[in-house]
């Protein structure tokens, strides 16, 4: 396992964050595919065992559920062993300051600690001041609820807004951005990426394997939540098309190394400057898996083979 510092914080994380989003008490909707407690243990465990220190999860994945699974799980590990990222928007309120102080509050009881390492703006609030989000954060980091905070899926100038908020007012700077980004949805290196770049801010983007269309020659899965998640089943079909020919030669350069075209997607994600991915899985033997990624390293003309049939997408996540 490979490690980083995020940002200008102290948080040194593993180079792979588990996304809880797997984890957690299944109900109707788009959360009827995720694992019990037991099956969930098993995985938080195998990753924290692998080297994985970074878990990622919600307030709003499964009702709270995953923080609850995520919580019970790394107390088996000790608090000081792991780096906790939880999320706060989708919910009444989404990032006003009563809606941060309560939420926080309700993700420390769910998680069972006393502090939250880091906290992202799940999506841009377009109904409450940028300064009235940033100075409730200020004071919960104040509070020692939370160490550092971060955002995840907008716009660039939204997140400038933020980053330039907290620098005008003294506030801590952000740490991380979480962005969706992959090999078929490179949509942001437009302008969000390179405003995360200009403030120092690490980046752990979700969806490294694009709901797995990334990682197999057949475009379409079988899992359970591949049949059961709308959202999973079809994001990424408008440009099946092209972005099957991408697919093939992720395929084409996991035969050229030797290893999983997982690994092929992870690797490129370091080349291009990620710190961390969220990988999402359901079964154990995908770390073991994730772990071959560090041993690859693409040459810059694998990266222009992977990208050059890249054509825009429409936007997806933000709001």
């Amino acid at each position: 396992m490979e490690y980083i510092t995020l940002g200008n914080s102290d948080l040194k994380v593993s180079r792979l964050a588990l996304g809880c989003m797997s984890f957690g008490e299944a109900k109707e909707g788009q959360y009827q595919w995720t694992l019990d407690y037991q099956d969930s243990e098993k995985i938080i465990l195998k990753a924290y065992e692998a080297g994985i220190n970074f878990f990622d999860t919600s307030n709003n994945y499964s009702n709270g559920t995953s923080e609850i699974f995520l919580g019970k799980a790394v107390r088996q590990l000790g608090r000081d062993n792991v780096v906790i990222a939880t999320k706060c928007y989708f919910n009444p309120g989404k990032l006003s300051a009563e809606a941060i102080h309560r939420e926080v509050e309700a993700s420390l009881k769910r998680l069972g600690t006393d502090h939250i390492d880091l906290l992202v703006l799940h999506r841009y609030d377009y109904d409450t001041p940028v300064e009235e989000t940033l100075t409730a954060l200020n004071e919960e980091v104040k509070a020692g609820h939370i160490r550092y905070y971060g955002a995840s899926s907008m716009y660039g100038y939204q997140f400038a807004e933020y980053c330039y908020t907290a620098k005008e007012k003294g506030f801590q700077p952000f740490t991380t951005l979480q962005n969706h980004y992959n090999l078929i949805y490179r949509e942001d290196e437009r302008d969000l990426i390179p405003v995360a770049e200009q403030f120092g801010v690490s980046r752990t983007s979700f969806a490294p394997y694009a709901a797995g269309r990334l990682t197999r020659k057949d475009w379409d899965g079988d899992s359970k939540r591949f049949l059961l998640d709308a959202k999973e089943g079809t994001r990424y079909d408008k440009n099946e098309d092209y972005d099957r020919k991408i697919a093939a030669r992720v395929y084409d350069l996991s035969q050229k190394y030797g290893v999983s075209m997982a690994d092929i997607n992870l690797a490129w994600q370091y080349k291009k400057g990620v710190a961390a991915p969220i990988i999402g899985i359901t079964k154990e033997k995908y770390i073991d898996d994730a772990l071959q990624a560090f041993d690859v390293r693409l040459s810059d003309e694998d990266v222009s083979y992977l990208e050059e049939l890249y054509l825009p997408h429409p936007i997806t996540c933000n709001r």
